[in-house]
Order: structure tokens, then C-alpha cells, then sequence
């Protein structure tokens, strides 16, 4: 197409307001008339050579000055009532210059602006065609169509059946697809015609503002594609001083594109009747003739009439075919709806029959993203090409449902991936939260009627620019890449009745979980309360029976024999165990997330007050310890003290024949940080590697090892709060490593080794 012109707004000249006109086809007469008094405010200019009378001696007079008071009156009492079709089609006697009467079939209607609009059309009989007529017309083609069942054959069973009535030389069945461009779905022609059957058209044959038209008006008859249009005198209308609103004129004249689009097809007259459901338009029954063929305003209605019984039996049927598919998509959403309900985290019971899933949107592939992680089925993008498709889906679709056969066209990164995913059909469950169904691409030929690439030339000629349509119609191949198989309206239907149960799923689920966090918090308010009280409680009675067994000791040690005081010991000793283990549990309890003072310190610094309590210890063992250059992160300082303490305590408890060797270490990984606490000492069996973390679990009885089996429990504890994670490597015999996580703060991300970078 040439749109080489500079300045030139394509989009305005492809929509411009066609209904907006100054011209109605030459074989009937418009009048524009002001309520009450039916005065003549416009006229078409061919009133002299119908009427004998000048548009200028016609303009300000009256309706009555042209017809008779009899009809004058039946029209008045019409034009009050609810519905002012029940006029239309009115018979008028309209009088010529001197005493000559000529028949019109008069058609009233209202515009937008209110003003009253009579069409006149040469009347071809002074009579209107009887009920019967009308009835055995239509009758006859009903019959002849419920002899088929399957829809394509009843749309081919339309175009003959239309064709019988109206006898123009080619009647097609166009139906347009989400896109806007149109397909033949069913013909019957002249043998002699080129057929049109299968082919595609572009959008731009019928443009957005023509879309329009076609949903007012349904029944549109272009009789002579080639005659001179006539004008409305005046142009402007003298109230509203703008042009007359047409949108429901059966005069008006066609664009000039479009007459030349017709004659490029070689197509004289025309008579279309719309297909409207739910309010748009869904397709078009368009009658062609090589020749000029006028059809009454009666004959044409009873053809709209029959083209919406028509379309009323096509989209019955169309749900007819769809029936069974909805019927299975309906079991498989109870289905993956009653897995979701039953599982405690709605994904398990989605992707637990991985089919089901699928088959809801007949996908090849789907995913769940949901809290940051990605559950994928079947044949999807690679997880990366995941992340960034859900980030562009919360940076550009806010709808309730989005999908797409050509996902490439609108995210081009999606090319890299179109052999899973060129077609994207996805529901947002959350914020920033997602469903994703996949479909590969499909590669199709499509047959159109003319390039769509070259569908109208825009030309300029003495400073006037215009669009001219394509000349050619010849079928013309196309091979679409990039594409998937369309997703039927019943899939998307499903996907929405899907997303509102997972919604319901995850409202209900976070109301549970809120309701056990509360008892949970109230339960551990409790324990930590019985923990600190308790502890507190049993230290007066401890240290009752410590002062007076070593009050014994000192008052009695002459009478007393070596049993006796073997004995005295053990209970020191197991008082001295009590209070020890009361001060872990105290320790235990204090550990909270709630309690923890976050800032940004220095690893070092915590470390060093850890050495520092076990300088005692590492004295004895002759421990050696070492450590990497250490980071600044965001933590409680004492918690983690008592973190390093707790396990390099540990280290050199259970230290092998040789000195303690033991090392800090500390690695960046993504958003944390890692750190380690290597040993040469006895090792753990990996089969306890997730007891040793569990409260009061020892491997070693207290004769080998002292100690109350809290130590690595308040460890874990520490690190949890911290939304870290710990474990252990290890090997009896071999030494042991403890690695803890503690993920980076936003003003973390700032400093690294104390100093700021």
C-alpha cells in the first residue's frame, strides 16, 4: 500500500464519519423534518426531476403541502406512538406539479438529533404484500433448512435459499473473525463467477465506522453502484447548522471507497443484511448483482426478517456444537476445583492430575506463579522466560483475563519461545500473581481474496487525499507464523469461572492461616509466659536445696561417712544441671522475632564477643580459629553473638584427639549471605543430621558429653527469625560444617565489609 504522503493521519481516513453525509443514492427522495408541524428543513436536490418542484419552493413548507390530509392524519397518529415502526412501510400519494399523484413507500425514523427523516421510494405496486405471501416466503426456506444439522452445511443451505428469494447473481455468508477481518464461510453464484468461498478479506474492506452502520441499520440495498449521488439542500441542517446524521438512512449514499471497491468486483448492486450477536456484528448475508436490481422496501424486510430467524438458528447452533466441549470443561473445573479444596495449598491441587489442568484450556503447557515461585506442566517457557513474561503481564494487562494466539506481536521476546508458547492465555489470582495456560505455534496458509497488504492505496490529487481500494481479488496465499490455534470464547468463559474459585480458595485459605497464625501467636504468648515464669519460679526452690545440702556439708561433714558424702555431690551436681538447663530454657523462650532489634552490624564485631565468653574454653583445648573477611549485614547483634557462641562451643565440646581447628566463613549468594562454621572434630552420622536441631535431642549421653540439647535448637531458632535457613554437613570422624543464611536488607545492599561502596 503507498503511504509514502507526508502528514497524512492513515487511521482518520480509514474511520472517518461516513454517517455524517450530504448525499442519498438518486432513486428515492429525503426529506428533514421539524416536530410538531412536519416542516421541511432539507431536501435531496431531486425533487424537481421526481416531483417537478424546485428543493427550494419545497424548503419551510409542510408535510401536508405534499400529501393529501387523509394521509396526513394516519401519519400524525403513527408518529406519537411507542414505536414509530409501525408505519414503515406507509403507501403515499405524493402530488407532482398539477394534479399527478405519485406512489411512494414512505419510511420515518428519528435521528440522534432528534429531527424527523422521510425516505420515499418508488413504490413497485400501489399494494403491500400480503401476510400469506409474506409467511409462505419464509416458510419455505425454514423448511428447506432444518433438513440439515451440521452448521456448515445449513450456512451453504442459507445462501441458495436467500439467493431463490432475492435472485441476485452471487450470495455469500461473511463472518468476521476477533481481529476484523472476514472469511466466506458459505456461497451460491452464477457458474459463470469467480468463486469467493474460503477466502479471507482484510479489515479494511469493512472499516470500523461501515461496522457500525451495518449493527443500526441491518438491511442496507445499494441498487445502481454507479449512479450519481444526490445532495441534501441545504447542507448544513438549519437548526443544528451541521450536516445530517444518516447512521439509519436507507438512502444514503455509500463512501466513494466503497462504490469503487464494488466496481473493482464488478458488482452493480448490492443488498446486505446484518448478522448482530450481542450487540455486534458477527457477520453479513451480502447479495452482489452484475447489473442494477432494485428489491421493494417490503421484499427487503421480509429478507432482514429472515435473516434473524436465520442467525437466531446459526447461533443456536453454534452452541449446539459447543455444548459437549462445555459440558467436559464444566467437570474438569469441579474436578481441579475439588482437588484445590482438598489440598492445604491450592497449586498441590492443580497440577495433581497435570491433564485436567491442561484440558481446561486445551494447552500444551501451563504454569502457576505464585509468591515468587513457578509450578510448571507440560511443554512451557524456560523458567527465566517465565519470570520476565509474568513481569510484563503486571507492568501491561490489568483485565481479569488475558489472551492472545500471536503473543509475539504484543511481547516480541516471546519469538525466542514460540514453539511452546505463541498463543498465552492467563488469569491473575493476586496481586502480582498468576495462571498461565501455553499453546505452540501453528503454522497455517491462509487464503485471501487480494493481498491484505496491499488492501488501498492512498493517493493525493489537487490537495486532496483519499483512500482507493486494491483492484485485485484474485486468491492470494499467505503462510502466518508466529501463531497458535485461536482460544474458543468457552475456554476463556472457563478460565474466568477457574480464577474466580482459586480467588475464593485464597481468600478462604489466608482467613484459616490468619486464624492459626492469631492462635498460634496466643499459644506461644502462653508457652513463653509458662517458660519465663516458670524458670523464674523453680530457681528460689534450686537454690534452697543447694544452700541447705552444702549447709549440711559444712554442719555435719565430721558424722558423715564417704557414702553420704558421694551422695551430697550427686546432688549438688544435679541441682547445678537444673539450673543450667533453665537458663537454656530461658534463652530458648527470649528468642523472638518480635524481640529482635535489626541494624546493620558488623560480623566481626559479633563474632569477637563470642570468642571473647569462650576464651576459657579455647584456652583449655588449645582451640585455633580462623575466619574469612567478614560482611556487614542486617541483624540482631546479641542473637547473633550467641548464634557463633552456640556452635563454635559445639565445635570444640566435640573436638577429636587433635586440637580444635575451626573456620568462619562467609560467601555472597544472590539476595544472602552464607556462612560456615568448619570443624576437625568428631563429626555427626548424617542419618541425624535434622535431629540434632530439634530441642532436647542429644546423641551423647551426659557422661560423655555435658550439655542440655538446647544448644542447636536456639541456633536454628535464631537463624529462622532471621529468614535464614541452617543445616549441617558432616561425617563421623571427619569434622563437621554448620551453614546459616542471613538474606540482605535494602540498606544492606549498600555496604559490604563495614564501609560503605
Amino acid at each position: 500500500m503507498n503511504l509514502e504522503l507526508p502528514g497524512i493521519n492513515l487511521i482518520s481516513l480509514k474511520e472517518a464519519s461516513i454517517h455524517l453525509s450530504s448525499q442519498i443514492q438518486p432513486h428515492g427522495v429525503l426529506l428533514v423534518l421539524e416536530e410538531p408541524e412536519l416542516k421541511i428543513l432539507q431536501v435531496s436536490t431531486n425533487t424537481l426531476k421526481v416531483f417537478g418542484i424546485t428543493p427550494e419552493d419545497i424548503l419551510q413548507k409542510k408535510l401536508e403541502d405534499l400529501l393529501d390530509p387523509f394521509q396526513i392524519e394516519r401519519i400524525q397518529t403513527g408518529l406519537v406512538g411507542v414505536n414509530i415502526d409501525f408505519i414503515n412501510s406507509s403507501k403515499v400519494w405524493v402530488r407532482k406539479k398539477g394534479d399527478e399523484y405519485i406512489v411512494f413507500d414512505a419510511v420515518f425514523h428519528r435521528n440522534q438529533e432528534k429531527f424527523l427523516i422521510v425516505e420515499l421510494e418508488p413504490a413497485i405496486s400501489q399494494e403491500n404484500i400480503p401476510f400469506l405471501s409474506f409467511y409462505h416466503l419464509v416458510q419455505a426456506s425454514i423448511n428447506q433448512l432444518q433438513k440439515t444439522s451440521k452448521l456448515r452445511e445449513f450456512c451453504q443451505v442459507i445462501v441458495q435459499e436467500i439467493r431463490k428469494i432475492t435472485q441476485f447473481d452471487r450470495v455469500m455468508l461473511y463472518k468476521f473473525d476477533d481481529d476484523g477481518h472476514g472469511y466466506v464461510i458459505a456461497e451460491d453464484k452464477l457458474e459463470s463467477l469467480e468463486p469467493y468461498l474460503g477466502l479471507h478479506y482484510p479489515e479494511s474492506d469493512i472499516p470500523k465506522p461501515a461496522k457500525k452502520l451495518f449493527v443500526a441499520n441491518s438491511i442496507r440495498i445499494i441498487p445502481d453502484s454507479s449512479s450519481e449521488p444526490v445532495t441534501v439542500f441545504p447542507i448544513n441542517n438549519p437548526i443544528s447548522d451541521r450536516p445530517i446524521d444518516l447512521t439509519n438512512s436507507i438512502l444514503r449514499s455509500a463512501a466513494p471507497c466503497h462504490l469503487e471497491y464494488l466496481h473493482n468486483m464488478g458488482v452493480s448492486a448490492t443488498l446486505t443484511i446484518s448478522l448482530i450477536k450481542d450487540q455486534k456484528l458477527w457477520g453479513l448475508i451480502a447479495c452482489h448483482h452484475q447489473s442494477p436490481k432494485y428489491i421493494s422496501y417490503e421484499f427487503r424486510k421480509a429478507c432482514e426478517f429472515l435473516g434473524r430467524v436465520i442467525f437466531a438458528e446459526i447461533s443456536a447452533r453454534e452452541e449446539t456444537e459447543d455444548h459437549d466441549h462445555k459440558i467436559n470443561l464444566t467437570h474438569i473445573q469441579l474436578v481441579l476445583i475439588e482437588y484445590m479444596s482438598q489440598e492445604e495449598y491450592f497449586i498441590d491441587g492443580l497440577v495433581k492430575h497435570p491433564q485436567h489442568f491442561l484440558d481446561l484450556a486445551s494447552a500444551q503447557g501451563a504454569a502457576v506463579y505464585y509468591g515468587g515461585n513457578c509450578t510448571v506442566v507440560g511443554e512451557t517457557p524456560k523458567e527465566e522466560d517465565l519470570n520476565f513474561l509474568v513481569q510484563w503481564l503486571k507492568n501491561n494487562v490489568e483485565e481479569e483475563v488475558f489472551y492472545t494466539d500471536s503473543l509475539s506481536q504484543i511481547y516480541p521476546d516471546a519469538e525466542s519461545f514460540k514453539n511452546v508458547a505463541s498463543g498465552l492465555l492467563a488469569i491473575p489470582i493476586a496481586k502480582r500473581n498468576y495462571v498461565l495456560w501455553f499453546r505452540p505455534e501453528v503454522i497455517q496458509t491462509v487464503n485471501w481474496g487480494g493481498d491484505p497488504n496491499q488492501a488501498f492505496e492512498v493517493s493525493q490529487s489537487e490537495g486532496k487525499v483519499r483512500l482507493s481500494p486494491r483492484k485485485s481479488f484474485e486468491l492470494w496465499k499467505e503462510s502466518v507464523r508466529l501463531t497458535s490455534l485461536p482460544w474458543k470464547d468457552i475456554e476463556v468463559k472457563a478460565a474466568l469461572e477457574l480464577r474466580k474459585a482459586i480467588v475464593n480458595i485464597v481468600l478462604r485459605q489466608a482467613d484459616e492461616l490468619a486464624q492459626l497464625a492469631q492462635d498460634l501467636e496466643r499459644s506461644n504468648a502462653d508457652l513463653k509466659k509458662f517458660a519465663y515464669v516458670a524458670s523464674h519460679d523453680l530457681q528460689e526452690p534450686l537454690n534452697q536445696v543447694v544452700n541447705y545440702v552444702q549447709l549440711l556439708e559444712m554442719r555435719y561433714r565430721e558424722q558423715l561417712d564417704e557414702d553420704a558424702q558421694e551422695f551430697i555431690g550427686y546432688a549438688v551436681e544435679g541441682v547445678g544441671l537444673m539450673q543450667t538447663l533453665i537458663d537454656d530454657v530461658l534463652a530458648y523462650s527470649k528468642v523472638d522475632m518480635n524481640a529482635i532489634g535489626f541494624q546493620l552490624i558488623e560480623v566481626k564485631t559479633a563474632l569477637d564477643r563470642s570468642l571473647s565468653n569462650l576464651h576459657q574454653h579455647i584456652a583449655e583445648t588449645g582451640a585455633i580459629i580462623t575466619h574469612d573477611p567478614l560482611p556487614t549485614v542486617m541483624a540482631d547483634s546479641t542473637q547473633l553473638m550467641q548464634l557463633f557462641q552456640n556452635l563454635i562451643g559445639n565445635a570444640i565440646k566435640f573436638h577429636s584427639d587433635q586440637p580444635p581447628q575451626i573456620h568462619v566463613g562467609a560467601k555472597r549468594i544472590e539476595d544472602a549471605w552464607l556462612f560456615s562454621v568448619r570443624d576437625n572434630g568428631i563429626g555427626i552420622d548424617p542419618r541425624f543430621r535434622d535431629r540434632i536441631f530439634v530441642i532436647f535431642q542429644r546423641l551423647h549421653t551426659r557422661d560423655e558429653y555435658i550439655g542440655t540439647g538446647i544448644g542447636l535448637a536456639i541456633c536454628k531458632k535464631i537463624v529462622e527469625c532471621h529468614r535464614g535457613r541452617i543445616w549441617v554437613e558432616s561425617e563421623q570422624g571427619v569434622g563437621a560444617t554448620f551453614y546459616f543464611t542471613i538474606p540482605v536488607g535494602g540498606r544492606e545492599l549498600e555496604y559490604r565489609n563495614g564501609r560503605k561502596i
